[in-house]
């Protein structure tokens, strides 16, 4: 059996903690929360501590924030119904963009892997794509309106410009730019959750997706690509995308987040029965039919709710979470 070893626990923020970030370096990681303030926090020697608060740019909660592939940029998304552009370019960190558009509270925000794109979504059932214009300017390239609810969370491909989205009516969908008129088109429905669909992420190189939703579910999800060797139709030579696995029976309550490690292939969740859980797939697993197992779990890794995980995209095994219970901690799972 696995273990989930605690390594360090944070405080700093006053209130929930809705998201963490880590820096692609893997060394340096961001925070926000319901006090309106993203921490910027740093290790040194064996201590993490908050090298930079920045609290002037947002009037609301922040719900997400990501950094830039080149991590240069830090983008934030708050329920004041905009996104900020955070950059370091001066020696400081300074809010240099403020994208407005949306109606109300922005839930997520993702960019691209060329660091071109970026994708914000919203209760107002919106999806927004934008375009990386130049130093500090950025442009709608897209408004979807696929989603008949709140979205929750949007998540770009590892490797493609395909935008993954999750929402409140359930369901998740697949966003690409057409090669014909180079409009933005819904290229996929993605339908076997019974409620709202929290958290999505793709795994190392985009063929498969892990869904969690508030039916207390994780669902593991495969691309079918036109021609592909299973025999999976693909009408109007579109990408299909497959349930081809659900972990059911580990959550007692809704499943928050989910993180699919790029280096390990391990996924973690946050739940909100303040517990998190390692899950592997199994050594016979099959391509259409994969099976995973419940690696380790921490039931009471926090006192509330557990908002986000993320692994660490360069340290094997490291992961970081949050919760409403105002801590983050950073946790070591050896298999």
């Amino acid at each position: 059996m696995g273990r989930l070893i605690l390594e360090h626990t944070l405080q700093g923020h006053k209130g929930r903690i809705w998201g963490v970030a880590w820096h692609p370096k893997g060394n340096v990681f961001a925070s926000c929360g319901e006090d309106k303030a993203i921490r910027i926090w740093s290790l040194s020697g064996n201590t993490w501590s908050t090298k930079t608060i920045l609290s002037d740019g947002h009037k609301r909660t922040i719900r997400e924030i990501r950094w830039s592939p080149c991590g240069q940029y830090l983008a934030s998304a708050s329920f004041d119904a905009t996104t900020a552009i955070w950059s370091k370019s001066s020696g400081e960190f300074e809010c240099n963009a403020t994208l407005e558009g949306h109606e109300n509270e922005v839930k997520s925000v993702s960019w691209s892997r060329s660091g071109g794109l970026l994708a914000t979504c919203s209760r107002d059932k919106s999806v927004w794509i934008w375009e990386v214009a130049g130093d500090d300017e950025f442009e709608c390239a897209a408004v979807l309106n696929p989603h008949t609810q709140d979205v929750k969370r949007v998540v770009w491909h590892p490797t493609k410009e395909v935008l993954a989205s999750a929402s409140y009516d359930n369901t998740i969908k697949m966003f690409a730019e057409s090669s014909l008129d180079n409009d933005w088109d819904c290229t996929a429905t993605l339908s076997s959750h019974t409620s709202t669909v929290w958290s999505i992420d793709f795994d190392a190189d985009g063929e498969r997706l892990v869904s969690c939703s508030d039916d207390t579910t994780i669902k593991i999800w495969r691309a079918y690509h036109p021609g592909n060797s299973a025999g999976v139709a693909t009408p109007d030579k579109q990408t299909v995308w497959k349930c081809v696995c659900t972990l059911s029976g580990q959550h007692s309550r809704a499943v928050y987040d989910v993180s699919w490690c790029k280096l390990t292939g391990l996924i973690a969740s946050a739940c909100g029965d303040d517990g998190i859980r390692i899950f592997k797939e199994t050594s016979d697993s099959k391509t259409d039919e994969p099976t995973f197992e419940q690696l380790t779990a921490e039931e009471g890794a926090h006192d509330q709710d557990v908002n986000s995980v993320q692994w660490n995209p360069v340290v094997a095994g490291q992961l970081i979470s949050c919760s409403d219970d105002g801590t983050i901690k950073i946790w070591k799972v050896t298999e």
